[in-house]
């Protein structure tokens, strides 16, 4: 599909950015009506065999059988996954919203890993890592070419162990070497802070354990500073998703108790469920509601959901329901579209597989997989375009990714191609966006709708809109009796 980005990443999640898993929790269960194809099966004692007979070097029986394992797993789509004792370890630190390594926020550019941003306190944050570095090498060994995962990999480690990263600066002539220690990173699920006196921006970096309980005591001390918030930005901006507890009480928060969150569908019948706006939904193990404590001017305050192109799974559940209720405006970009379910199902006590077992489907029934949320309203990165974000992998893009309801493929036209290449080389010249800061132009267009101000739409639907308008519709046609010629453009959209 041509040149695509990754989403953004958080050095020792251990995961593909953007496709967080969604947990859920069972014991494994052979089915009774699923007989063993023995003939297979002997195929694959043979072929064993003979790699430890006939191969070069000795190998190991469990590594042999836990790559067998692991190659039938990813073999599926890009989001199954068998988890050996590390990887299972990381899976459940990244649901607690902690990890072990450095602490910062990176992507890719140009075969090298650039920082997004250092973690407040962390490690990386005080030996003075800043935004915009690139990370050339990790304990001296070359970072170019090799992928995001394998590079916040070699960032992690135990806690008290060092890792030395050099780095290039822009400005600095040498590159600049920083022995690090790694330590466990709890990484802050959700932020908060009055963006104008009367409006107030509420950002979801990622679905965890306590997304909701940190949801709630943020609000809660934003309306302590101002009863009389007219406006609330949910900004789930490249927000990769997490445990869907987390999503459905960030939804529930907003939307009239026992309302239908999300539903999903698969082969079993425990996937085939229903969640509701309801605390044995998302309180998880804390007795009563913990959305209880919210002032309730939240349920029907004004509300703009910010997505984009890295707002994935359990992102997508919450602007799903929000969206499909009327409850907010979703404005943004077409999200990652990240729509199935996976379960975690335990093998041993240190090691699991991640399966996809459904499809998630929003309240109306509308299905997210391979498809996303389509905003409301586009809205750009920036003002002169959507930079990155445009270029950035989807679901649609992965290789054997699970196919939507009535999903269609087509072939890319060249002048697509070339339309990639004019943004490649827009979004080099592009700084990154600090989101919740004065130069975010999405959320600036946000605050504008909740004034009744105009909104700057994407340049893609501003040009779609403007040759719309330019069409000259012949005078004796019934859909032009009585238009005045100046009357043909279409005024200038303002969105309310």
């Amino acid at each position: 599909m041509g040149i695509k980005f990754k989403s953004i990443g958080l050095v020792g999640l251990g995961m593909v950015a953007g496709v967080a898993a969604s947990m859920q929790f069972s014991a494994l269960a052979q089915r009774a009506d699923a007989p063993l194809p023995l003939e297979e099966l002997r195929q694959l004692s043979d072929v064993f065999g003979l790699i430890k007979s006939d191969y070069v070097e000795n190998v190991d029986d469990k590594k042999l059988l836990q790559d067998a394992i692991a190659g039938m797993v990813a073999s599926l789509d890009p989001h199954s996954v068998y988890l050996d004792q590390k990887a299972f370890r990381e899976m459940r630190e990244s649901v607690q919203g902690k990890f072990v390594g450095v602490g910062i926020e990176v992507a890719i550019e140009d075969g090298y890993v650039k920082v997004v941003s250092p973690i407040e306190d962390s490690p990386a944050f005080k030996a003075g890592v800043k935004a915009g570095d690139l990370i050339t090498r990790i304990d001296n060994v070359p970072l170019k070419g090799t992928s995001l995962d394998d590079s916040v990999k070699k960032m992690r480690g135990e806690p008290r162990t060092k890792v030395v990263l050099t780095l290039s600066r822009k400005g600095e002539d040498k590159p600049i070497i920083l022995p690090i220690m790694r330590e466990e990173i709890r990484v802050q699920s959700v932020k908060a802070k009055m963006v104008e006196p009367d409006y107030a921006w509420l950002r979801i970096a990622q679905f965890q354990e306590p997304t909701v309980d940190e949801m709630v005591r943020k609000l809660s001390g934003l309306y302590a500073q101002n009863p009389n918030i007219k406006g609330i930005v949910l900004d789930l901006r490249n927000d990769p998703g997490g445990v869907v507890p987390g999503a459905i009480g960030v939804s529930a928060a907003f939307l009239p108790k026992d309302s239908v969150v999300v539903s999903t569908n698969g082969q079993l019948a425990d996937s085939k469920q229903t969640f509701y706006a309801r605390p044995e939904y998302y309180a998880g193990r804390h007795p009563g509601d913990p959305l209880a404590k919210l002032p309730a001017a939240v349920k029907t305050v004004p509300l703009v959901v910010l997505v984009n192109a890295g707002s994935a799974s359990a992102s997508e559940i919450v602007a799903g329901a929000l969206q499909d209720y009327k409850r907010a405006i979703v404005m943004g970009s077409q999200t990652f579209g990240k729509g199935s379910v996976q379960t975690l199902r335990q093998l041993t006590a240190d090691t699991a597989v991640k399966l996809t077992t459904a499809r998630y489907y929003t309240p109306k029934g509308r299905a997210i997989q391979a498809k996303g949320i389509n905003p409301d309203v586009h809205v750009d990165e920036t003002a002169e375009g959507d930079g990155l974000n445009s270029l950035r992998l989807r679901e649609a893009d992965l290789e054997k990714h699970l196919a939507g309801d009535e999903q269609e493929t087509r072939p890319v036209r060249n002048d697509e191609l070339e339309e990639e290449q004019r943004l490649l080389a827009l979004a080099k010249k592009q700084k990154p966006v600090e989101f919740g800061s004065k130069e975010d132009f999405q959320l600036a267009q946000a605050l504008n709708h909740f004034k009744g101000l105009p909104v700057q739409l994407a340049k893609a639907d501003t040009a779609a809109e403007k040759s719309a308008a330019d069409i000259v519709v012949k005078p004796e046609t019934k859909t032009d009796a009585g238009v005045k010629p100046e009357d043909r453009k279409a005024p200038p959209l303002k969105v309310k």
